[in-house]
């Protein structure tokens, strides 16, 4: 069973949901509004599942030496507004009314900087392994949600990493199944 949640508009937070702040945000642009909702995949190392890599990542407190493949992300300074792990676990790192860092160079219908006028909400999987049916679950669920709290949110404005950066990125994946969220959609 899902609990329900819900957007406190004092804090930008989900309640009851876990917290983690990143020190990876900043100030939204005052005159922009949210209106888009980018969906990601990711896994730490990749493939792996259930660890605290993804928080401690987004956090700034991953060990680069735990792992190999953490050489080539070391550099990087990410964060993400939500995480849904695998377990359908909600974890939020960033109030919606900040800038997550988590579209990064990007552009959607002419406009770049989307992180600018974007809520970015990680699922823990990757592109070609099925995500689980509580993670399409929990997405739809906090997607209608925001789109009552953030109307500019149209469904067509629902993307992937893909869509905003494809020479960089592939995420959520050929394995994410687009017909299921739109199915949990209002």
């Amino acid at each position: 069973m899902i609990t329900p949640i819900s957007i406190n508009p004092d804090t930008g937070l989900l309640e009851p949901v876990t917290f983690y702040a990143s020190p990876h945000q900043d100030e939204r642009p005052l005159v922009m509004p949210i209106d888009m909702i980018v969906i990601h995949g990711i896994s730490l190392p990749k493939g792996e599942f259930g660890s605290d890599n993804i928080r401690d990542f987004f956090c700034g407190s991953l060990d680069f030496a735990a792992h190999p493949s953490f050489a080539d992300i070391a550099t990087l300074r990410v964060s993400a507004h939500l995480l849904i792990q695998r377990t359908g676990e909600i974890i939020q790192f960033v109030p919606f009314v900040k800038r997550a860092w988590h579209a990064g160079e990007s552009c959607f219908a002419g406009r770049t900087r989307c992180n600018d006028f974007s809520i970015g909400i990680e699922l823990e999987g990757t592109d070609d392994h099925p995500y689980e049916d509580i993670q399409y679950q929990q997405l739809g669920a906090v997607i209608n949600l925001l789109r009552q709290t953030y109307p500019d949110i149209k469904k067509d404005r629902i993307v992937g990493h893909v869509d905003i950066a494809p020479e960089r990125k592939t995420d959520p994946g050929p394995a994410f199944d687009w017909e299921n969220l739109k199915g949990r959609l209002a």
